[in-house]
C-alpha cells in the first residue's frame, strides 16, 4: 500500500546546526546561550521586591548589545505530589501533612532563559529572506569579534541577575540541551512536551486541521491585540483571593497567562532588542508626517503628541526601544483542546 502522507525527518526542519560549548548554534548562524532560571517562592515577594526584580531585568537587557533577542520561556506542567514519607525525622504532624497533599495535582514550573546574538537583517526577516536573494549565505557582520564581545555581555547580564539576590541564573551545558545516553536535555523534552528526565521523540503533526505531538494536542495564542491587556500596566498586580484588608497577596503582572492558567502550557515572552537611535530617527520621521497630514484628521495631531511624548522620554531618560512579543502554547492529551 502506498504512503501518500508528506512526511519528512525532524533533522531537515529543525533550525538547529550543532550545540558546541555550552551554545545553540542556528543553520543561520544565529548563537544562543541558555540559563535556567530560579525564580522566589509564590506569594512571598512584596511590589518593592517586583519593582527591584523589574529594574534588574531593565539594567541588564541595556548591558546586550543590539540585535539580540531575549526569550524567556515558563513551563507548567501538571503533576500529582508525591509525599515524602520515606524521612525518618517527620513528627506526627509533618507526617500528617506530607499525607494530606498525597497525589494531589498542582502545576510544576520551570523557567529557562535563552540569549540569542543575530544580525540586523534576521531581526527584519520577510517572506523574501533566502540564499537566492543574498550573495552570501553567512550574515557580513558575523565574525570571532562579535561572537566574544556577545559572550562577554552575557557573563555581564548573568552578574547582574544573580546579584539581585532574587533571581538565580544557571547556565546549560551541552548536556543539559542535548541530553546524555540515559538522561533528554532541554531540546527533547520542548520536542515532546515533556518535562521528565526520559523522554522518547513522538510523530508531530502541524497541518491546517490540528496541531499534535504524540497524542498531545495543542493550541497557541499571541498576545497582539492591545485590546486584550488591561488598561494599568504594572509590575504586580493584588490577588484578592489571599489578601485581606491587613494584608496584600501580590502576584506578577503576567500570572494570568502563567500560574493562573489551570492547563498544560508554555507562556513565552520575547524581547528583541534593535538599534535604539534607527528607531527613534524612524520615529521622529513618523512625526514630522503625523505633523504635515494634522490639518486632514485630528487623529494624526493625536498621534504626533503621542509620538513626542514618547520622543522627550526617551531622551530624557535614556529609554531603549525594544519590540515584544508574546505566545502561551498549550496542550493536552486526548482528542479535544478546551478553548
Amino acid at each position: 500500500m502506498r504512503n501518500i502522507l508528506k512526511a519528512t525527518t525532524l533533522e531537515s526542519k529543525l533550525p538547529l546546526l550543532a550545540v558546541e560549548h555550552g551554545c545553540i548554534i542556528s543553520k543561520d548562524a544565529d548563537v544562543t546561550v541558555a540559563f535556567e532560571v530560579s525564580l522566589p517562592e509564590l506569594f512571598t515577594v512584596t511590589s518593592a521586591e517586583y519593582e527591584s526584580m523589574h529594574s534588574a531585568w531593565c539594567k541588564a537587557i541595556k548591558v546586550l548589545p543590539h540585535y539580540t533577542v531575549v526569550h524567556k520561556q515558563d513551563w507548567f506542567v501538571s503533576e500529582k505530589y508525591k509525599p515524602e514519607l520515606q524521612k525518618e525525622d517527620l513528627s506526627f504532624l509533618d507526617r500528617s501533612f506530607e499525607r494530606h497533599f498525597n497525589e494531589r495535582p498542582y502545576l510544576a514550573h520551570k523557567c529557562y532563559l535563552f540569549l540569542t546574538k543575530t544580525t540586523k537583517e534576521r531581526m527584519r526577516q520577510q517572506s523574501n529572506f533566502s540564499t537566492l536573494c543574498r550573495g552570501r549565505i553567512m550574515p557580513k557582520d558575523l565574525n570571532h569579534e562579535m561572537v566574544v564581545k556577545f559572550m562577554e555581555s552575557v557573563e555581564q547580564f548573568e552578574r547582574i541577575m544573580n546579584d539581585t539576590g532574587y533571581i538565580k541564573l544557571h547556565r546549560l551545558s551541552d548536556e543539559n540541551l542535548i541530553g546524555t545516553e540515559s538522561t533528554s536535555g532541554l531540546i527533547e523534552k520542548y520536542m515532546s512536551l515533556s518535562m521528565d528526565d526520559v523522554t522518547c521523540l513522538e510523530d508531530i503533526d502541524l497541518s491546517a486541521k490540528e496541531m499534535r505531538i504524540g497524542d498531545k494536542l495543542l493550541c497557541l495564542h499571541t498576545l497582539s491585540d492591545t485590546e486584550d491587556l488591561p488598561a494599568k500596566v504594572s509590575t504586580d498586580n493584588r490577588y484578592e483571593r489571599l489578601s485581606t484588608d491587613r494584608s496584600d497577596c501580590r502576584l506578577s503582572f503576567a500570572s494570568p497567562v502563567g500560574l493562573l492558567l489551570p492547563c498544560n502550557h508554555i507562556y513565552n515572552q520575547y524581547l528583541l532588542i534593535d538599534d535604539p537611535d534607527e528607531n527613534l530617527t524612524r520615529f521622529e520621521k513618523t512625526a514630522r508626517n503625523m505633523n504635515s497630514l494634522s490639518k486632514y484628521s485630528r487623529s494624526n495631531a493625536i498621534n504626533k503628541e503621542w509620538i513626542d511624548q514618547y520622543l522627550n522620554e526617551a531622551h530624557s531618560y535614556g529609554l531603549i526601544s525594544v519590540r515584544c512579543h508574546c505566545t502561551a502554547l498549550s496542550f493536552k492529551i486526548g482528542r479535544s483542546l478546551q478553548k
